[in-house]
């Protein structure tokens, strides 16, 4: 059915909430097996893409890809100097399709937004369909993988005597051989997350580890890999994560990673209250009266006695649907700015799911709750960002409270 059913099923992959867990498995092998083209299109591709002298650069280029994924498929090669690289080639001219295919299901969810305003503020369909289309149009040029790669690089240096991450590396890429179209990396033989959920090789304390690197991107930071689901990050064998496919960074505003943020570091200290009072940091306009006691009611009893249960008890990302309909009943706004960070909790949650049902996720969290926190201040988790009372002054989406005219 195209691209952009491949990037809409690799979300509703880790859905079990919304999707029978069967179906979950069966759309999970969009991951990493998509189908390939045929080869004999593989040398057309490479001849359009690259200079006559590319070639020249390698003793040998398989034709045939060993692995592929939605927009690109991957190809063995050697260097002339014997070292062993993957070629990443773009399939085709998806982007003309592409986004034809996501103006068709815009005037669809519009249509529903119309008989359904409320499903606006959940998820925001559109917002969501308009955040696939900006990270998949970034993933077909190939060229924001190198830029993708160089950002997180870069912060994890910049913070590492704050927040050392040892354990987060990337691949080598030749970005002399590299274009929009090709890019040329590090061959990187240790199975991905996908392989070691299925073989039960993955450890514990592997995924908090995982999930200490990537939360301090999200909550720390707010600038991260906008992609890690379990097909695009790998674990050596001295437990080392390789992040791959860069090639969308995503970008989460102050307002938004503090309230999420605060409601989680609260949640794990069992401090319901404060934690439901961060979530309300996102209102438009604060709650009061019969709406922030009906939000409290249904926190409460949405959260009484979760804290302490295992994954496969209840659901880390059912949890959060119920808690969206709940804020946004009491005024809050989950769009574009939200989900990205949401996404990446459930990728979160589905592994977690998939590798170790019985723990308590929220709990184990809490002592890296406490580390992300040297990258906020916790004093300010409860103080409300109005999102219309702030600036967007530069690239880093640094906030500052706007000046009247």
């Amino acid at each position: 059915m195209g691209l952009l059913a491949v990037k809409l099923g690799q979300i509703c992959a880790l859905r079990p909430d919304l999707l029978d867990p069967e179906r979950c498995i069966a759309l999970q092998e969009l991951y990493s097996r998509a189908p390939t083209i045929p080869e004999e299109n593989f040398e057309k591709l490479l001849t359009k893409f690259t200079p006559l002298d590319f070639r020249s650069n390698f003793k040998h280029i398989e034709s045939k890809p060993f692995a592929a994924a939605s927009i690109g498929q991957i190809h063995r090669a050697e260097l002339l100097d014997g070292t062993k690289v993957i070629i990443k080639i773009v399939k085709g001219d998806f982007e003309k399709s592409f986004r034809k295919d996501v103006r068709r299901m815009k005037r669809w969810m519009k249509l529903g937004l119309f008989f359904n305003p409320r499903l606006k503020k959940v998820g925001n369909p559109v917002g969501l369909l308009a955040h696939i289309e900006d990270y998949t149009i970034r993933e077909l040029n190939l060229l924001n993988e190198i830029k993708g790669k160089e950002r997180l690089q870069d912060l994890a240096l910049e913070y590492k005597d704050k927040f050392p991450m040892p354990k987060l590396k990337f691949p080598k890429i030749w970005e002399d051989l590299s274009n929009e179209h090709v890019l040329v990396v590090e061959e990187i033989t240790s199975p991905t997350l996908e392989s070691h959920l299925n073989a039960e090789s993955l450890e514990w304390e592997d995924l908090l580890q995982l999930f200490r690197i990537h939360g301090a991107f999200m909550f720390g930071l707010g600038v991260f890999h906008g992609d890690l689901h379990p097909g695009n990050a790998m674990m050596d064998e001295n437990q080392n994560f390789i992040f791959i496919d860069t090639g969308a960074i995503c970008e989460a505003p102050n307002h938004v990673r503090k309230a999420l943020f605060g409601f989680f570091y609260y949640l794990a200290k069992g401090e319901l209250k404060n934690a439901f009072d961060a979530m309300l940091t996102m209102a438009d306009v604060t709650p009061s009266g019969d709406t922030l006691e009906t939000y409290y009611n249904s926190m409460n009893e949405l959260y009484d006695g979760f804290v302490g249960t295992s994954v496969s008890e209840v659901s880390l990302t059912e949890q959060m649907m119920k808690t969206v309909r709940a804020a946004v009943l009491a005024g809050c706004s989950f769009g574009e700015d939200a989900f990205p960070i949401i996404r990446s909790l459930m990728y979160m949650d589905g592994m977690v799911l998939k590798g170790h049902p019985e723990v308590d996720l929220i709990s184990s969290m809490g002592p890296y709750l406490d580390e992300f926190a040297t990258l906020i201040d916790p004093k300010t988790l409860l103080q409300r960002v109005p999102n219309e009372q702030w600036d967007v002054v530069d690239s880093n989406r640094t906030l500052k409270p706007k000046t009247s005219a």
